[in-house]
């Protein structure tokens, strides 16, 4: 999608356009989209296609994440337009929750933005021109790729699920013991917190789009008022490329996580009903144990880590307010994946680097691809694609060398995160505006 050209000075290789991201991500999905809904018939599922025609007129399957993909939408439109579709949009998901529930259906919503975005998005390309035209459909194609993502995820989980009988959490079980066990340390914290606590981090970790969503409209504010204020970089360039790399290797790891392979959510399938009371004796023999065909295989990596992650990085341009809620999230979310079994500690590691890796591809896109870049990029790489045959290969001497491996670890996410701020933030930052200045 970005188009490398060759700098007169310094042969210093330059992105030429950064708004060409968001077109190719665009044919990326549709793509992507009518390959997955193939797939999806043949396995008898509904598919990402289906399922968003459903969501317009049916019961939707997320109220959240239509209206987070409604809100990124309006940053090109001014102040009345996004009131009147504000408006149009909520009246209209009242109306339709209201019928589903006179003809005895469940309340949901999330109608009414899916069905408001199409007709707007059709509206604005017929009737508007010049910049107004091209800012708001820019900002629709953000909107509309975050529901597609959201609606290729669903399908693609279920395809985890009926595409890999067997998964690997014996391995991770067995490797996590390095870092003392984290998920089940936390299971019990999230225990002792009481219904409260525990409500508290069920909601933080539910609604992580209700976070990226502040934080995306926050950085695309002004975009309206002054077109060229548009950034050349912000969060929902990140969550969609994590989004469309980090599950390919639900596929290539399968795992289900601890609530299900190690306690009661295992529906029978489970290796032991232990998980958060009982650590399991170490296993020095682990395989793979077969599941069931209905929960996704999607912990390796855990993609909520590397989310959560870049809302943080991404809360760091802003006010105090803002940098508190990304803290308060990446902490929240970390308590819940690891506190509820959803994920393992090793699980978290790989996708912090995941994160990191892909901000490292896409960060300052004016600075073109330098060494400072191929080596984040590179070495990012090296430690993921490391980091999950170690866990697959090594898991018994992770455990039983935990004075080794777990420096080696946690050590290897804190170098990468110290070069990764050094480069972007620290003194190496300081020569981008000098180089882009004299390419001008």
């Amino acid at each position: 999608m970005w188009v490398l050209i060759k700098a007169p000075k310094r042969g210093i290789r330059r992105l030429a356009s950064p708004h060409a991201f968001l077109p190719g991500m665009v044919i990326a999905c549709v793509v992507l989209m009518i390959v997955i809904q193939v797939i999806a018939t043949r396995s008898g599922l509904l598919g990402p296609v289906f399922g968003l025609a459903k969501d317009f007129v049916a019961t939707p399957t997320s109220y959240s994440v239509p209206w987070a993909g409604l809100i990124i939408a309006m940053v090109g439109l001014d102040k009345r337009m996004r009131i009147i579709t504000l408006s149009s949009a909520l009246a209209l998901d009242v109306v339709t929750a209201g019928i589903r529930l006179l003809l005895g259906n469940r309340l949901a919503l999330g109608n009414g933005p899916l069905i408001v975005l199409t007709v707007l998005a059709v509206f604005v390309a017929v009737r508007w021109t010049g910049v107004q035209r091209s800012l708001a459909l820019r900002g629709m194609a953000l909107g509309a790729l975050l529901i597609m993502a959201a609606k290729i995820a669903e399908t693609w989980l279920f395809i985890t699920s009926l595409t890999r009988p067997m998964v690997l959490d014996e391995y991770l079980e067995v490797a996590d013991r390095a870092l003392g066990n984290p998920s089940w340390v936390m299971g019990n914290v999230v225990d002792a917190s009481g219904p409260v606590g525990s409500a508290v981090l069920h909601w933080v970790y539910s609604e992580l789009p209700f976070a990226a969503i502040i934080v995306a409209c926050w950085q695309l504010h002004r975009v309206y008022r002054d077109p060229d204020s548009w950034p050349s970089h912000y969060l929902v360039r990140t969550f969609i490329v994590m989004g469309l790399i980090g599950p390919i290797f639900y596929f290539l790891f399968p795992v289900v996580g601890p609530i299900f392979a190690f306690g009661a959510e295992g529906n029978g399938m489970q290796v032991i009903d232990a998980w958060p009371n009982l650590v399991p004796s170490l296993n020095t023999d682990p395989g793979a144990i077969p599941f069931d065909n209905f929960t996704p295989r999607n912990c390796m990596p855990s993609m909520h880590t590397a989310w959560v992650l870049s809302i943080f990085i991404h809360s760091r341009g802003g006010p105090r307010w803002l940098r508190f809620m990304g803290s308060f999230w990446l902490v929240g979310t970390l308590m819940a994946t690891l506190g509820f079994g959803y994920h393992y500690g090793v699980d978290l590691i790989a996708g912090a680097v995941l994160c990191l890796t892909v901000e490292s591809a896409l960060r300052d896109p004016e600075r073109g691809w330098g060494w400072f870049r191929v080596r984040l990029v590179a070495g990012g790489s090296v430690l993921f694609v490391a980091l999950l045959l170690s866990y697959r290969y090594l898991a018994v001497p992770i455990a039983e060398n935990a004075e080794i491996s777990a420096p080696l670890l946690v050590g290897s996410l804190v170098v990468m995160s110290v070069v990764f701020y050094q480069t972007f933030w620290g003194r190496r930052a300081v020569a981008a505006p000098q180089i882009e200045a004299q390419l001008s």
